[in-house]
């Protein structure tokens, strides 16, 4: 496992638990307004998987839940180890994916190695190259979102909104993919560092564009919606 950072408590990342959150390495995504470029192109500290499993050892009583984020932990090789460690040693665990690995998201699934999945989704299908800077199959975006809402597992699909790349009515294209999903949040793009610097003040949703790709989402018979 590439492991490059670990925050020791959040109490909002893992929904109802006081989770620690491990931070993998690599990304096969480019996304321009990606607010973790230093896991993308690897110029974080590496921890070694001992330090993160001794730190975890220590907090059993004390901390619920692990949520796996990236950068994009499916790309890890030991992926499905280091879960079955992490969950052996008594821990929730929730996974933050991108979607586009899905015979490792299938693997994990099948062998009941997480207990949360968040999953991004970037944009429609056919704007998904566009937005991810690079090639991919996009079969596979639509296998696992398909995957996991077939689970059993508890999900939520989120979409990062930045004006220039996504608008209101890329939402009814979105709202289609994940039609009779159970949760779905809207993240509004905040100022920050991101990959491609042209982005650090890349501009946000308004609260009224924010509304109306809800409102366009809700025709989709989507249980849960919010904003983030």
């Amino acid at each position: 496992m590439l492991i490059g950072g670990i925050q020791k408590t959040t109490f909002i990342d893992y929904p109802e638990k006081i989770a620690a959150i491990v931070f993998t390495y690599g990304c096969n995504f480019r996304c321009p307004y990606c607010h973790n470029p230093e896991l993308v192109i690897g110029t974080r500290k590496n921890y070694s998987e001992e330090f993160i499993l001794d730190f975890l050892k220590k907090r059993r009583g004390k901390l619920e839940g692990v949520v796996i984020t990236g950068g994009e932990p499916c790309i890890q090789e030991d992926l499905t180890d280091f879960l079955l460690t992490i969950k052996n040693l008594g821990f929730s665990i929730k996974l933050d994916t991108n979607g586009s690995c899905y015979e490792t998201l299938s693997k994990i699934i099948k062998n009941n190695l997480v207990n949360y999945i968040a999953m991004d989704i970037k944009a429609p299908i056919e704007k998904y190259e566009k937005i991810v800077k690079t090639n991919l199959e996009t079969q596979n975006i639509i296998k696992s979102i398909e995957l996991i809402m077939k689970s059993g597992i508890c999900y939520e699909f989120r979409t990062t909104v930045v004006k220039n790349l996504l608008t209101p009515k890329d939402f009814e294209k979105i709202g289609l993919l994940v039609n009779g999903a159970k949760t779905y949040y809207l993240q509004n793009f905040l100022y920050a560092k991101t990959l491609d610097k042209q982005y650090n003040k890349a501009e946000p949703f308004s609260k009224e564009e924010l509304e109306e790709s809800m409102s366009i989402l809700k025709r989709n018979n989507i249980k849960d919606i919010g904003i983030r």
